[in-house]
């Protein structure tokens, strides 16, 4: 079926308090492996392209691997591109076919960060297309994008000003989360969540998904937050799923046996991040509602 936008499903899951999975895959076999489980499993899923990956195949590439496997889908799948800094490869996505984008202007001032917003958000919706867009840097490393430990969490009246000016899809708060690896327990600024919650109906993504323990995610999920982002964990399966085959079979220099490792680790992490996050079983409900609306 065709890419759908996220604005919609991320509705639905906001009003039931799910959470629907965003993964960056980093080729064929990865994206493939993210539809495959969202279609067994019933469930919407985000296919979110990093500006580094849109780089190195090309949007056309990209979007020619989401229109084949996308053919037989039952399930709505969205095309999102992750952290856009670059007008230009925003503007290229849209117009190649990208249902979602984000602009990330969270390192600019905040006048300037919803100026940009907005530029972006009249750009995309002469498309039909919705927009992420972010408030306060959530730290880590992204995008070779570095924000040192800490980051700065977003200031609610902030918050809810940017929201007003745009019917943003998705809104991404820095609630101090992180990108990569957490080393130590995330400081999660749940007074600061809760505020948002109550004040702004927009879904919101929490970024920094990987690693955080299930009853913080669970709890995001509670209060509002509808896209879980999951990258790094992605990315360490399909690095893994081709190791560890090859240390355990050193003579194996098939390459396909390798790749099929590293599948099906992609999978696993694939299927057990959606169970997790509840919207499992919802995929032809959402599209049911979307005909409906």
């Amino acid at each position: 079926m065709p890419l759908v936008d996220f604005k919609h499903v991320l509705t639905y899951a906001r009003e039931r308090k799910l959470g629907v999975a965003a993964f960056n895959p980093v080729d064929y076999n990865s994206t493939q492996a993210i539809i495959d489980i969202a279609d067994e499993l019933d469930a919407p899923v985000i296919c979110q392209t990093s500006a580094k990956t849109v780089r190195y195949y090309g949007a056309a590439s990209i979007y020619s691997w989401m229109q084949q496997l996308c053919k037989k889908t039952s399930v709505p799948v969205s095309l999102h591109l992750d952290h856009g800094k670059d007008l230009d490869m925003i503007e290229s996505c849209i117009k190649s076919g990208w249902t979602n984008v984000m602009i990330d202007a969270s390192d600019l001032p905040f006048e300037q960060n919803l100026a940009r917003s907005k530029q972006v958000y009249e750009m995309a919706a002469a498309h039909n297309v919705s927009i992420e867009a972010e408030i306060g840097e959530i730290h880590g490393v992204e995008e070779d994008i570095v924000v040192e430990s800490g980051g700065s969490v977003v200031d609610p009246d902030k918050a809810e000003i940017f929201c007003k000016e745009m019917d943003l899809g998705v809104f991404a708060p820095a609630i101090g989360t992180a990108h990569g690896i957490y080393h130590g327990e995330p400081k999660i600024a749940w007074d600061v969540l809760e505020q948002l919650s109550e004040r702004i109906n927009t879904p919101f993504a929490l970024h920094g998904g990987t690693g955080l323990e299930d009853d913080v995610i669970q709890r995001c999920i509670s209060l509002g937050c509808s896209k879980v982002n999951i990258s790094t964990q992605l990315k360490h399966a399909f690095i893994s799923g081709f190791y560890e085959h090859h240390r355990e079979n050193p003579d194996d220099y098939e390459p396909l046996s390798h790749l099929k490792a590293q599948d099906q680790a992609m999978r696993e992490v694939v299927r057990y991040k959606m169970e997790q996050f509840g919207a499992a079983g919802h995929g032809q409900a959402i599209l049911k509602a979307m005909n409906t609306q």
